[in-house]
């Protein structure tokens, strides 16, 4: 779905944005703000149609969550690739534990109808 594909895309930028600078800590902090400002501006030029695309079909809660599960998915593949930190056991416990979230939001509420 486009939606998910425009929530992809907009976490890569945000997690580049809230995180790219820690590998350039010799940068003036004052130029990390704003390079991080212009990132996420990149960021809610995907996020914001894919809320509203996706609210035809998802509640504000699921489409949250959904953004959540992708933000954790796009994190431990920066973290890992991009920042050299690997994920410990206590991570994963934690990945799981926002899954069952998912499971638990998803498992609960009446399909969203679209229009509605």
């Amino acid at each position: 779905m486009l939606t998910i594909l425009l929530l992809l895309v907009s976490n890569a930028f945000m997690t580049y944005a809230w995180y790219g600078h820690l590998n350039h800590k010799e940068t003036p902090i004052v130029y990390a703000i704003l390079s991080s400002w212009g990132i996420a501006f990149i960021e809610y030029c995907f996020m914001v149609p894919a809320n509203r695309m996706g609210h035809e079909f998802f509640s504000a809660p699921q489409l949250k969550v959904i953004q959540e599960v992708i933000t954790l998915v796009v994190f431990a593949i920066f973290s890992t690739w991009f920042l050299g930190e690997s994920l410990r056991w206590n991570h994963w416990v934690g990945f799981v534990m926002i899954l069952a979230a998912v499971a638990v939001i998803f498992g609960f509420e009446a399909p969203k109808t679209p229009g509605a």
